[in-house]
């Protein structure tokens, strides 16, 4: 198997996404990585990668791509100037079939209008999703979608993204029947917006899914649903927030066991629950995002992953690749026909600000 790399992408430089992609190759002994970027500054850090590594170096390869693709740049600036950037040399690579995944840490707003020129769509779906996994009560999980790829939405599109992921949860998971509910602020059929209230009726139509209806946002973390829906603008919000919450967390728990002797005292005692905790809660361990939709596989790096966490995105693309997911998404979605309503005006799945700018490039 072979991941392409963006290698330029990430906050904490290519260092991190190269001992993150070495983390990755000692995991899983079929793998080899292609990383995107200038070659000489590659090649330095490989060479500067530690003992333990040695026996995987072979599996990695460099491949030249002087530009670099910033943070700030704009999706369609990316798309008229970035061809020899490392993010649209990654694509390339995969949509050639010289990979089989790409994983990048870049711009967010540019890998989705890059992915979706380089590789395409499967089954008619306009626009990708990005869809990752929090954790639930219990050392459970469930998928959240769309995490900001489409500010602004409809009902039609919402059932899209509920169809994809359950896919994703069928057969990357195994879950024979995930529960699919949508997010709102109440579970009453009154309430919530008229967009969310249509693609609820939408939903419950499709006898193809195992559809529960609505879920507040204190459902999110009790494990009530295995994949809950809401538009990017919603759960960008919700990701970033729970995020800052798990930190926040952790934080607390360090300065209270820290304050004063007989408090560190407890917390030699009960350090390993502490440190199961700790790695529970941590954002790092959920890291890879999917950009469901597209014709091919690209997994998101959160921005500020260290190198365990770049590896958790890697290791989420090897899943992907193993489930071969596009052609389970082409396959369910083209069998399965959504049931027409009435549609409001514009309820086309576009809506006029879904262009590649509105893509935010700080997700």
């Amino acid at each position: 198997m072979r991941i392409a790399i963006d290698a330029m992408g990430g906050d904490l430089g290519p260092r991190a996404v190269v001992r993150g992609a070495a983390e990755a190759l000692c995991a899983h002994s079929s793998l080899s990585i292609r990383l995107f970027g200038p070659q000489e500054r590659l090649e330095a850090e490989l060479s500067t990668l530690p003992r333990r590594y040695e026996a995987v170096r072979e599996r990695m390869s460099v491949h030249h791509a002087g530009e670099v693709i910033t943070q700030s740049a704009r999706p369609s600036q990316a798309l008229r100037t970035g061809g020899g950037s490392s993010l649209a040399r990654m694509l390339d690579d995969v949509a050639s079939g010289q990979a089989d995944a790409g994983v990048s840490a870049g711009n967010t707003g540019a890998l989705m209008a890059l992915s979706r020129r380089a590789l395409g769509m499967v089954a008619g779906i306009p626009r990708p999703a990005i869809t990752t996994a929090i954790p639930t009560r219990g050392g459970g999980r469930c998928y959240m979608i769309d995490l900001g790829a489409n500010i602004e939405t409809t009902a039609e599109r919402l059932v899209d993204f509920a169809r994809m992921a359950d896919v994703m949860a069928r057969h990357v998971d195994g879950l024979e029947h995930p529960r699919v509910a949508l997010l709102n602020v109440g579970v009453e059929a009154t309430k919530g917006p008229a967009m969310v209230r249509e693609a609820d009726e939408r939903l419950r139509r499709l006898s193809s899914l195992n559809y529960i209806g609505f879920v507040e946002g204190d459902g999110l973390f009790n494990g009530d649903a295995d994949v809950v829906v809401c538009d990017g603008f919603v759960g960008n919000i919700v990701l970033k927030s729970s995020e800052g919450l798990a930190r926040m967390l952790v934080e607390r728990f360090q300065t209270t066991f820290a304050a004063h002797w007989g408090s560190r005292l407890v917390t030699l005692l009960a350090r390993p629950a502490l440190l199961r905790i700790k790695r529970q809660l941590d954002p790092v361990r959920y890291n890879g995002a999917s950009l469901l939709g597209l014709a091919g596989i690209v997994v998101k790096s959160h921005g500020r992953a260290d190198a365990q966490g770049f590896a958790f995105a890697v290791s989420r693309a090897v899943q992907e690749v193993r489930r071969d997911l596009p052609s389970r998404l082409a396959q369910a979605l083209g069998q399965s026909a959504i049931p027409s309503v009435a549609c409001g005006p514009g309820d086309s799945g576009f809506s006029a600000r879904s262009r590649p700018d509105d893509f935010n490039p700080e997700r």
